[in-house]
């Protein structure tokens, strides 16, 4: 396990949601729960919406409950801080248990990342049966859902300096998920994530979670910048090979190769520099499309399915035109060693999300391609489409024949995460 940077990556975890977005103030939007929660829309009737970006928070005794007994006193549990719910290992603390700004009464905090403590938010965050309603209320079938904190990232656990216990920590992450999508009936797929630095741990762990059933992985898309290889390194190839045998895709969820909170003004409240930041996160998928188009990767590895989650998809027309672009200004040697151009490595590689938009949704969607748009809510983040969430399908999806509606509410995901559905 890596020992360089101990400090900055211990501070990772912590720093995962700032902890000025569980201060007081922000303010409640008072939700009709019972008019704008009414299951799914008649005109969507025979479409399964599968919802491509939604978050489960760990419950605060995942690990502890799992745990040998070598390993009880190890783990991640939780500790509650001057009324903050955190994670904590030993006495680290490795920052909160993520963004749910459902309130348990269904109204939605505005201007902040959570609800300090774990009780006052949505039981759905954590709670299998509570969430599968508000997924019927909200007229959704499945999720892909994603960790919550940042105590299962690979930074974190590294910090810790024993390869063994972060290992285990994963493993157990793992199992829940893979109990979950049971308990759910095979509506709930949370991605798995990996030890990245131990190449056979990564690898043997990978193997496990397909055994499982698992339907992806989350990676970072700058794995140096945890003292790692890059994706240009042969150390990720028998990993992508596996992914691409198996039909697995690898998902980038915000890990943009920018740092959005590095281009915002100093002197700016929170709530200013959250909205700023929140918006260049989803843009900055752009490095991650490049990064990949122009690697050479996707040459080696032509069946390589990658999801850029959260990601907004208005963007993507223009990234992939001035790739175009770039590719006969300023690559004069490497685009001849390219086998493809930007637009076709997105039609054979990439899939987007969208969520908020309209102008993307009803304006580019056959530019960027039918088959290459997920939807997605982000519940129960801040940000997330709640609620509403038929409403705003009707609007940016109403125009397009049932066959488009079913592409990207349905088969684009079934087709990538190999759904069993």
């Amino acid at each position: 396990m890596a020992d360089d940077n101990t400090t900055e990556l211990a501070q990772s975890a912590k720093k995962y949601w700032s902890a000025e977005g569980y201060t007081p103030g922000g303010v409640i939007r008072e939700v009709d729960y019972k008019t704008q929660s009414t299951g799914l829309n008649p005109a969507l009737a025979g479409i399964k919406i599968v919802d491509c970006d939604t978050h489960i928070t760990e419950a605060p005794d995942l690990f502890t409950s799992r745990a040998p007994a070598k390993f009880k006193d190890k783990v991640p549990y939780c500790r509650r801080v001057n009324g903050v719910d955190k994670w904590f290992v030993g006495d680290r603390d490795f920052g909160s248990f993520g963004g749910n700004v459902i309130r348990k009464d269904n109204n939605k905090l505005l201007g902040r990342l959570a609800f300090p403590t774990l009780e006052e938010g949505h039981p759905g965050a954590i709670e299998t049966k509570a969430r599968l309603q508000a997924m019927d209320d909200m007229g959704v079938y499945a999720q892909i859902c994603y960790q919550n904190s940042g105590v299962t990232q690979a930074g974190s656990l590294m910090s810790l300096g024993d390869n063994e216990l972060g290992v285990a920590i994963l493993q157990m992450y793992n199992d829940a998920a893979a109990e979950r999508q049971v308990e759910s009936g095979q509506r709930l797929f949370t991605l798995g994530h990996l030890p990245l630095w131990d190449k056979a741990a990564m690898e043997a762990e990978a193997r496990r979670c397909l055994d499982m059933g698992i339907k992806g992985f989350v990676l970072p898309d700058t794995p140096e910048r945890l003292g790692l290889p890059s994706f240009l390194d042969d150390y990720f190839t028998p990993l992508l090979e596996m992914c691409e045998a198996s039909g697995a895709p690898i998902n980038f969820h915000l890990n943009a190769a920018i740092d959005p909170n590095t281009l915002t003004w100093q002197g700016f409240a929170f709530e200013q520099t959250l909205s700023v930041v929140a918006t260049m996160f989803s843009i900055g998928n752009a490095a991650t499309l490049g990064n990949w188009i122009v690697s050479g990767r996707l040459d080696r590895h032509p069946k390589l399915k990658i999801g850029l989650i959260e990601s907004g998809m208005g963007w993507v027309p223009f990234a992939l035109e001035a790739l175009e672009h770039q590719f006969d200004e300023m690559l004069p040697s490497k685009s001849k060693i390219l086998q493809r151009r930007p637009w076709d490595y997105w039609r054979d590689h990439f899939w987007c999300t969208y969520w908020f938009e309209s102008v993307g949704p009803k304006l580019l969607l056959e530019t960027i391609g039918v088959d290459k748009v997920l939807f997605e809510t982000d519940f129960p983040h801040p940000t997330s489409l709640y609620p509403g969430v038929q409403d705003h399908i009707m609007d940016t999806l109403g125009g397009y024949d049932d066959s488009v509606k079913k592409k990207v509410l349905e088969t684009n995901a079934v087709k990538l995460y190999n759904l069993p559905f």
